[in-house]
């Protein structure tokens, strides 16, 4: 177990999880920490996002969440946190839970997140390769940084699953910004080399709550058991009493 994580088995409410991948990636990165969900009673739905635009994303968010049509704490790993900001004023939404994530503020996006703040960067943009309008990941440097913590076999699997983004979304700016209306979480993972720890400390602060995590940036691969603990404990905590 990591520091700050709750331990929270037998969880049943009407309230869920809805999950939100970041970029490359896809609904499937959430499969062990769903099954783990379902172990603590905690219903979930994984949304796929067609990665073409900041807004489409976001339609889509709220095209699942009306779908699952019940009370949700809304999830969002990575690029994720973009669009849980601008989709999470759904009214079915009882808190964010940001991981790794970008909690944006207006004006912001995801390559320019708190402008003017001398904060340090990763490598991420060596991993990045543009071919027309789309941005693909670098097999190799993708392995290195995304899944910088997990075994070869998790990384080789995750690796061979990612797809090219639309370059769009590295610009665009949420229209709403859910966290203003509804509680927050944010998890920091104090070893993650694609989104700086100490840029999401920074985003941290305008979170309702923080945890700390000693992990790289994709604890829902390498720590599933560890994620569906807190998710379940935040449902445990938006349930009517």
């Amino acid at each position: 177990m990591l520091d700050g994580m709750p331990q929270a088995r037998g969880v049943t409410s009407d309230v869920g999880a809805a999950l939100v991948h970041g970029l490359w990636h896809g609904a499937w990165c959430w499969d062990e920490v769903r099954a783990a969900l379902a172990e603590r009673g905690v219903d979930s739905v994984a949304v796929e996002l067609p990665l073409t635009d900041l807004p489409a994303d976001a339609r889509a968010t709220r095209e699942a969440l009306d779908a699952f049509d019940r009370p949700a704490v809304l999830v969002g790993h990575s690029y994720g946190g973009a669009v849980i900001t601008e989709a999470g004023e759904h009214p079915l939404v009882r808190e964010l839970l940001y991981i790794a994530a970008f909690q944006l503020d207006d004006g912001e996006s995801v390559s320019r997140t708190r402008p003017g703040r001398d904060l340090p960067e990763t490598r991420l943009a060596e991993a990045m390769r543009v071919v027309g309008s789309e941005v693909h990941l670098d097999p190799e440097w993708g392995s290195r940084l995304v899944y910088n913590d997990a075994s070869a076999e998790v990384a080789s699997a995750a690796m061979a699953r990612v797809r090219p983004v639309d370059r769009l979304l590295f610009r665009r700016v949420p229209e709403s910004i859910a966290w203003r209306s509804r509680p927050s979480t944010y998890v920091v993972c104090t070893e993650d080399e694609v989104v700086h720890p100490e840029l999401q400390r920074a985003m941290a602060g305008r979170a309702s709550r923080t945890v700390e995590w000693p992990c790289g940036h994709s604890p829902l691969a390498t720590r599933p058991d560890v994620v569906a603990d807190l998710i379940a404990d935040r449902v445990r905590a938006a349930a009517p009493s």
